[in-house]
């Protein structure tokens, strides 16, 4: 009994010497490439940033643990053979379940991380597979079979096309959510550059919430670094930012949507050279004229030129429609003094929009500011700074996507396994006259497979196609910095559908899964003799 426990320690040990060595190999040769898509690798004080490194460990580590402990799980369970049936049935629970969590752990591992890394995998995957499909007798058998299976979907449209729909549908709601994300993401991170600084008071998360005197906002125009006009004059512009009610387009008579005005001077539009005019004229400094963006005229009533809104507690006049392609279409904007006295803001202003000479600027510019004891202030680029406000937002909306799109796929695969065990069921009597001839039952659940598979590409095809003929383009608004409505448009991209169709795929892998080891499980003889 001692030895046999020592000869089971010494096995134990080699097997895991081995799948450690093979855990070390696989992190060496694929934890590179993630880390590098992941993230720019950054020296930091001469070290390599390793945070890349840590998800391919752990799935490499679960794998390798799966190695380890199931063959010797499972020569544990014949060993001790003197156990009633009832234990030995019991006993292949823990095997099936690890094999679960480890399959489930790399599935998540392909639909979490649409990176290069993840993809390479994929392409490995699908080429070792297609070689032993082509150069192995038994994948020639499999796809011997599976041509039987799919040259009888025509016979089975009703039950196919369930399964089809149903992946179509989940498809289509994630790739709509996440198109959401996606647009609203990108119409934030187009507003800023890298050659363009915001200045706020020390602490402000967002513009509205802060204010900054007259006085620094004079220090902070003439920090080096700045660019200048042909005048000789600092690019520099100080803002303010409220919120204004306006009627919504298509509501009730008594609802009203936020809208951001901001008040500018003339220095903002050659700050921001991308915004035009595209329609009407500029406001006139100390009357009470707006400009409105292209974004606001879809959204709110009474935007045309011409005509008065009210703002606070006064009428103005729109003598204008700008375009930028970015969160300022959302906005109004008119004279500075105007917006102050109107909302009593007196001579402060919330920020300092500015243009760097050079990008390259941004650090001694930055420096500057933080060195002068006179100011109490946080500088950022534009680009970083509405990168950060589109953060929550994007999350929070991807979020609720993943978890929609989980709850229909949920769904989707229970519709999977009864398509495929009834097809499976029907198919009994072929299936076994095929393991009866000589065909494997690796043959058999390979071809149970890739027709599940195909019905999942065809569904997350036209799924995919779906959402980017229905949203791609389509026009939404939400809150963005907790001041303002912003509207931006759904953009249903190629990563996007590349994601819902491995959503597809893996809907239709775990749904023709347990109907293909039914398939190639099924006793031969019991087949033949019940059909």
């Amino acid at each position: 009994m001692i030895n046999r426990f020592l000869r089971f320690l010494m096995r134990f040990a080699l097997r895991a010497m081995r799948w450690l060595v093979c855990s070390l190999v696989g992190l060496a040769l694929f934890a590179p490439p993630f880390a590098i898509d992941q993230m720019s690798v950054k020296l930091t004080k001469g070290a390599l940033n390793t945070h890349g490194l840590v998800y391919p460990a752990i799935y490499i580590v679960i794998a390798a643990l799966w190695n380890i402990l199931a063959p010797e799980a499972a020569e544990s369970f014949r060993k001790w053979r003197n156990g009633s049936g009832f234990v030995r049935q019991l006993a292949r629970y823990p095997i099936r379940i690890a094999s679960f969590l480890a399959g489930t752990a790399a599935i998540l591992f392909v639909l979490r991380y649409n990176s290069m890394f993840a993809n390479l995998v994929l392409a490995a995957i699908a080429l070792v597979f297609l070689l032993w499909l082509v150069l192995f007798e038994r994948g020639r058998q499999a796809i011997a079979v599976a041509k039987i299976g799919i040259s009888t979907l025509t016979q089975r449209l009703g039950s196919s096309s369930v399964v089809v729909i149903g992946i179509a549908g989940v498809t289509a709601v994630l790739i709509a959510m996440l198109s959401m994300a996606e647009g609203y993401q990108q119409t934030l991170r187009r507003t800023g550059s890298d050659d363009s600084v915001i200045v706020l008071r020390g602490a402000s998360a967002a513009e509205v919430m802060s204010t900054l005197s007259l006085d620094s906002i004079n220090v902070i125009a003439q920090a080096p670094g700045i660019a200048r006009s042909a005048d000789g004059r600092p690019l520099a512009s100080a803002e303010t930012v409220v919120a204004a009610n306006l009627p919504i387009k298509g509501g009730a008579p008594d609802e009203d949507g936020s809208v951001q005005l901001r008040g500018v001077g003339d220095r903002a539009f050659d700050v921001r050279p991308q915004l035009k005019i595209v329609e009407g004229r500029k406001f006139e400094s100390g009357k009470r004229e707006v400009v409105v963006g292209s974004g606001a005229v879809r959204q709110f009533t009474g935007m045309q030129v011409g005509k008065q809104i009210r703002l606070g507690s006064e009428l103005w006049t729109v003598v204008g429609v700008f375009r930028s392609g970015d969160a300022m279409d959302s906005e109004l904007w008119a004279d500075a003094e105007m917006v102050a006295s109107t909302y009593r803001r007196g001579a402060s202003r919330n920020s300092v929009i500015a243009k760097l000479s050079d990008a390259k600027q941004f650090k001694s510019f930055k420096a500057a500011l933080a060195g002068d004891p006179r100011l109490q202030v946080d500088t950022t680029t534009t680009a970083e700074y509405f990168a950060k406000q589109s953060e929550t937002m994007t999350k929070v909306i991807r979020v609720i996507g993943i978890v929609v799109g989980s709850i229909m796929a949920i769904g989707a695969v229970f519709g999977a396994l009864n398509t495929m065990f009834a097809t499976v069921a029907t198919r009994a009597r072929e299936i076994a006259t095929l393991r009866a001839i000589g065909f494997r039952g690796v043959p058999v659940v390979v071809a149970v497979m890739l027709e599940t598979m195909l019905l999942a590409l065809l569904g997350g095809v036209i799924g995919g196609a779906l959402a980017w003929l229905i949203f791609n383009g389509y026009t939404a608004s939400t809150i963005a910095g907790g001041v303002g409505q912003l509207t931006f448009d759904f953009r249903v991209t190629g990563e996007l559908l590349w994601s819902g169709l491995k959503w597809a795929l893996a809907i239709g892998f775990v749904g023709g899964l347990f109907p293909a080891l039914r398939a190639a499980n099924l006793p031969v003889t019991s087949a033949l003799r019940a059909l």
